[in-house]
């Protein structure tokens, strides 16, 4: 990287951490301010490698492409864009990830070590941030107003002419022109119809509970079952979350325990060949997962089970339901974060300590 060393630089190195989806005029702010006042400004982009979603429509190149393109060359060569795995139930594993992208990113100065910030919008995140990396010095820039990122995925996913309206018209004042034809490209694709099917989905879904005196909070399980270095999951046949695989789990009937509710999804929507004795004979963990926003339908909480049964040279047939998603089990190798339902690849982590690293794109 070109030293740019300048008398008007107070840091060595900045950091930006966000989700950019989708890069805009108050990410740009806070970019700008940081070049002005560090030699390195370093970008790290979170949920890399999530499936797409309604509230993650983009993936990690997509937006390290949006990024770039609202820069010119100069700022680009002092720009570290790098990808952040979420860590949703274990902070200590994402500060650590973040810990390293920075030292790896960054170098002494003539024998002294490098003055690092943290950078980010008032009343944003950077407080919290600051608690956790208590080593780096904090710098809050002024919010750009009117400016939300999840209202700009509503525009965009409520229904294919309002998003091509909002792209012609409205945008001007939200994005850069570069992330607006980056935009205009992808409601083209097949990836922002599927999106635009989650969106009517979930319009439903709200509606339906509408006239509740409360803002509704569901209960469901998940059963993390497995066997000689496989896992069973169901594949999604219909949205939302198509294609990807999930665990099996349902929501829980009124007057069943918990345990209970999980046992019969596994008898009734993957067929599963084995034994209930054998199932609670197997059971070697329990977690509550509640992160606010890991489900599309609003606030949900997750009970899994986790459940390692005794290594064979045979996995347990699984009998297809009719209509249903399709079971199957997979090689814990071939796990993918950007190939699993909301954050059910979180829940296994959290039961099998699968590594935290990926190469990205």
């Amino acid at each position: 990287m070109p030293d740019a060393e300048s008398p008007d630089h107070d840091f060595d190195c900045l950091v930006f951490i966000g989700r950019f989806q989708p890069t805009h005029l108050g990410h740009l702010a806070i970019i700008h301010e940081a070049l002005k006042r560090a030699r390195q400004v370093i970008v790290l982009i979170g949920s890399a490698w999530q499936a797409r979603s309604l509230r993650n429509p983009w993936r990690f190149d997509e937006r390290r492409q949006m990024l770039r393109n609202a820069f010119d060359e100069a700022d680009n060569q002092r720009l570290e864009i790098e990808p952040l795995l979420d860590a949703l139930y274990n902070n200590d594993v994402w500060v650590r990830d973040v810990q390293r992208k920075v030292r790896d990113l960054t170098s002494p100065r003539h024998a002294r070590l490098p003055r690092i910030g943290l950078i980010g919008a008032s009343r944003g995140q950077s407080s919290y941030y600051l608690s956790l990396f208590p080593q780096w010095e904090s710098v809050s820039v002024p919010m750009v107003e009117g400016i939300s990122a999840s209202q700009i995925r509503e525009r965009l996913f409520r229904s294919p002419l309002a998003a091509t309206d909002y792209a012609n018209a409205g945008a001007a004042h939200e994005l850069p022109p570069s992330v607006v034809d980056g935009i205009r490209t992808f409601l083209d694709s097949e990836a922002y119809q599927q999106l635009v099917e989650e969106q009517a989905l979930l319009d439903q879904y709200r509606q339906a509970w509408a006239q509740a005196p409360y803002p509704p909070i569901f209960v469901t399980v998940n059963a993390v079952v497995v066997q000689s270095g496989h896992i069973l999951l169901v594949k999604r046949t219909a949205a939302p979350g198509k294609g990807l695989y999930a665990l099996p789990g349902g929501f829980i009937n009124s007057q069943e325990r918990l345990l209970d509710a999980c046992l019969r999804e596994l008898r009734e929507r993957v067929r599963l060949k084995v034994p209930e004795p054998v199932l609670k004979g197997s059971l070697r963990g329990q977690r509550l997962f509640d992160e606010p926003h890991r489900s599309w339908r609003g606030r949900t909480l997750a009970e899994a089970f986790y459940f390692a049964l005794r290594p064979d040279q045979q996995l347990p047939r699984l009998k297809p339901v009719q209509g249903g998603d399709h079971a199957r089990w997979v090689p814990l190798a071939d796990l993918e974060p950007d190939g699993l339902f909301e954050d059910h690849f979180f829940i296994i982590q959290n039961f099998l300590g699968l590594p935290a690293d990926f190469s990205g794109p």
